[in-house]
């Protein structure tokens, strides 16, 4: 496959905006024509973590990158050259010692744009395919550096953009804020068995492993999830210190059971099986309700298992809310997240004598380990599961 596909119903990641400083290369073509990525995302530990109400610039400290202390450095120098009160040394303010408006030519106020990024990033190129034999002798020289690689940078494999069947491919903020809820709540996860439910790339899986014992990572598909274990593989420095182990299996939310077949790649052993059954106490997925259909099929996959489970379990839902113009109500809405709340209702309200559940929404008051921007429009639910 030597070019690039793409569609009218093409879906673009959004997720890297906020990482000028960041080279995604790119590591090959799939299958169908799509651009693979590797990307780099740096975790910021405690030392560094960003406030809440900094939606996605880099904090300070050491973990800045060099080009974002060089601009600092500047931002720094320039004002040193103005005095406590905001002007320049020697200027002239009002009569009341404030600074006067800044007005343009026409007298009009002048408003403060968003920070310019620091000046290379703004003259880089963009991120465009490069040469496919370029790229996998890079891809090698990534895999050659493996054991380099620093523990506080996470390394993924993923598209840019995809059909929205294979929207799994990308990276989404989904993932990120369940992400910061396990770096920032280590305690909560420590020594679990967890079960990811449509982990896609499977970086929030990988975050769960450096706490967690055990973790289950599923979702569908052959090129996904073997893309999937290619990331687990890429991230062995964060998860052996702690004992972590991800298994990447095959888990169809349109069957009724789990695949034990042995001639399938991702298919679970008998004691997997078990294993799940008896000690899975969390359960995490990140922005997969984006589709009527699929959002039914979370949930009763999630009432399926919940109820095989031998102990209480603890799910977490991430989901972005994404308002759409629609013809047949004229109006701004967001259907997907709609039905996605009457599901949660739903759930709540079942009494079927087998298993409680009791639904509340988590505010994201936890702080920033990773850089993306955590808008308002992103929630996370919690759904406590008990036998009756």
């Amino acid at each position: 496959m030597d070019q690039i596909t793409f569609h009218y119903d093409t879906v673009l990641s959004d997720i890297h905006l906020l990482l000028p400083n960041s080279r995604h290369l790119m590591a090959c073509l799939n299958r169908v024509g799509q651009p693979v990525f590797i990307s780099r995302f740096r975790i910021l530990w405690d030392g560094a973590k960003q406030d809440t109400c900094d939606l996605g610039s880099p904090c300070g400290g050491e973990e800045l990158d060099r080009d974002t202390q060089e601009e600092k450095g500047r931002e720094d120098a320039r004002g040193s050259e103005t005095g406590a009160d905001g002007r320049e040394d020697g200027g002239d303010g009002g009569e009341d010692g404030g600074v006067e408006p800044p007005l343009d030519e026409d007298g009009d106020l002048e408003v403060t744009r968003r920070q310019s990024l620091p000046r290379r990033d703004r003259d880089r190129d963009m991120v465009y395919p490069i040469i496919l034999s370029q790229a996998r002798r890079e891809e090698e020289e990534e895999e050659e550096a493996e054991e380099e690689c620093p523990r506080d940078v996470i390394r993924i494999e993923h598209t840019m953009a995809t059909p929205l069947e294979d929207v799994g491919k990308q990276v989404w903020r989904g993932a990120f804020l369940l992400a910061d809820l396990i770096l920032s709540q280590p305690t909560t996860f420590r020594g679990a068995t967890v079960l990811e439910l449509g982990a896609g790339t499977g970086l929030t899986s990988i975050v769960m492993a450096t706490v967690a014992k055990t973790v289950y990572c599923t979702d569908v598909g052959e090129d996904l999830l073997s893309m999937c274990q290619k990331n687990v593989m890429l991230n062995r420095h964060l998860m052996e210190p702690a004992g972590g182990e991800v298994r990447v299996r095959l888990l169809d939310w349109l069957r009724h059971d789990l695949c034990t077949d042995a001639d399938t790649e991702f298919g679970w052993t008998e004691d997997e099986v078990a294993d799940l059954h008896d000690n899975t106490t969390v359960i995490i997925a990140a922005d997969v309700c984006y589709d009527d259909d699929l959002t039914d099929a979370l949930f009763r996959t999630l009432y399926r298992i919940c109820n095989n489970l031998h102990l209480p379990c603890t799910t977490y839902l991430s989901i972005e809310k994404r308002l759409n113009f629609t013809l047949r109500h004229l109006d701004v809405s967001c259907e997907a997240y709609d039905h996605f709340r009457h599901c949660l209702c739903e759930m709540q309200e079942l009494r079927d004598g087998r298993t409680c559940f009791t639904v509340e929404q988590v505010t994201p008051s936890f702080p920033q380990c990773l850089l993306y921007e955590r808008i308002e429009q992103l929630e996370l639910w919690k759904v406590t599961a008990v036998p009756v």
